[in-house]
């Protein structure tokens, strides 16, 4: 297998209080901020552009790019949104680095902020996460006693404060756009673009807005230099990511590794498949990115690499499945998920994502009638770029990846129920292997 670096983005999480700004000074945090304070913000983002540095949220555009968009002749406040609203299904690293280790972030925050000529910062936090929106306002509250937040920033010049936001649980609000009428007190739903939100976001002003992870990776940049980020990585996806490994692995957790990194060398890491059993499918970026089987698991996990593979990277969020697990049960759930969190903003999102429950419970219950699978692709045609946002385009592409590799299964589901041809007892996680 390839080569690991070191941890950077997961170096300290095993510390002891690993989250207080002490700990985290003393592991050489905030030299990168002390240095980006020196520099021009020109100087900054061009570090960034020349790092290569790719959005970790799952769209993969170049950060220092979508910085740059930022007209600076615009007399509105500038804006840094950070979008903490992971909750995508089987998407965990966002969570664990706050968490462990908010200064990472905050101080990727400062350096941001300054290289966009931002004052004010936010960090959109799912509702859900109450006690990582408490540690991420105790770490703010620990900068502006140090001096890192407020006026003249360690008599730099620079000022900033940054603002920790709470949304009420909705998946619609990891759409940027969303998230912006969120953060404006209105329901949040998906806008037309454009204007883009670089030129008219939060407040109708230029809005830069990035995944935690993209955002918490800058200062390893500033710190190390471009050439270092670049060394990791493919030749078009720069650097290191976290990978998250969950489901019928021995070991699931967040794997730091190189991008380009393939789910059988991430898999041998996490100790394999789980005891007696074998890999049936996994999802290579959440359950919003069309399914792989055996047959791709050397493939690199690079944006490239799932592009030409037929379905994308997504927020790497690799959900496992063996052969005790049911297609049709699983594509049903993540399409109950995809229904309840539509926002109804758009006919087709809204009302295909309910019909695509219905016709799939009936098949799980073993009382599909002919044609039924037909007529489930034929709602995902309805439903697959014709909606504002990209949620409709991920309810689809779970149900139309799983019916191009397992067809027979959901074929199946006109004679026979999912819980008779794979019993829950058998696919239950910590059922102790098969019996």
């Amino acid at each position: 297998m390839s080569v690991v670096p070191t941890p950077v983005l997961t170096a300290n999480w095993g510390q002891e209080r690993s989250w207080k700004l002490k700990k985290y000074l003393a592991g050489g945090g905030f030299k990168a901020a002390k240095k980006a304070l020196g520099l021009s913000p020109e100087e900054v983002m061009g570090i960034v552009k020349d790092s290569g540095l790719r959005g970790r949220g799952g769209a993969g555009f170049p950060t220092g790019v979508k910085w740059s968009f930022v007209p600076q002749d615009n007399p509105n406040p500038k804006y840094l949104v950070v979008n903490a609203d992971e909750s995508e299904p089987g998407t965990c690293k966002d969570m664990p680095l706050l968490l462990a280790s908010p200064h990472t972030l905050l101080e990727g925050i400062v350096i941001s902020s300054y290289a966009i000529h931002c004052h004010t910062a936010f960090v959109y936090v799912r509702g859900e996460v109450a006690h990582v929106a408490r540690r991420l306002q105790g770490a703010v509250a620990e900068l502006y006693e140090a001096g890192w937040l407020g006026k003249d920033i360690q008599g730099s010049g620079f000022d900033l404060d940054i603002i920790v936001h709470s949304g009420a649980g909705a998946y619609i609000c990891g759409e940027e756009t969303a998230l912006l009428d969120s953060l404006e007190g209105r329901r949040g739903q998906p806008r037309l673009r454009p204007p883009f939100p670089a030129v008219a976001g939060l407040y109708a002003s230029p809005t830069v807005i990035n995944n935690v992870e993209s955002i918490a990776t800058v200062p390893s940049i500033l710190r190390n230099g471009a050439e270092w980020f670049q060394s990791m990585g493919t030749e078009k996806s720069k650097g290191f990511t976290i990978y998250s490994l969950s489901g019928h692995v021995a070991n699931p957790g967040q794997y730091e590794a190189p991008l380009g990194t393939t789910f059988a060398e991430l898999l041998e890491l996490a100790g394999g498949i789980r005891a007696g059993h074998e890999l049936k499918f996994f999802t290579p970026g959440g359950s919003s990115t069309p399914i792989l089987t055996p047959a791709d698991v050397d493939l690199p996990l690079d944006y490239e690499g799932m592009v030409g593979a037929g379905t994308m990277l997504g927020t790497k969020a690799l959900q496992v499945f063996d052969e005790t697990t049911s297609i049709v049960r699983t594509t049903l759930r993540w399409s109950e998920f995809y229904k309840h969190e539509s926002c109804g903003k758009c006919t087709p999102c809204r009302e295909g994502t309910w019909w695509l429950v219905q016709l799939l419970k009936k098949l799980e219950a073993g009382q599909g009638q002919e044609g039924d699978v037909d007529k489930l692709l034929a709602v995902c045609d309805d439903i697959n770029g014709l909606s504002f946002c990209a949620l409709a385009g991920g309810a689809v592409a779970c149900v139309t990846s799983a019916v191009k590799h397992f067809r027979p299964e959901f074929e199946l589901g006109y004679t026979t129920p999912a819980w008779e041809a794979y019993p829950y007892e058998r696919s239950a996680l910590f059922a102790g292997g098969a019996k």
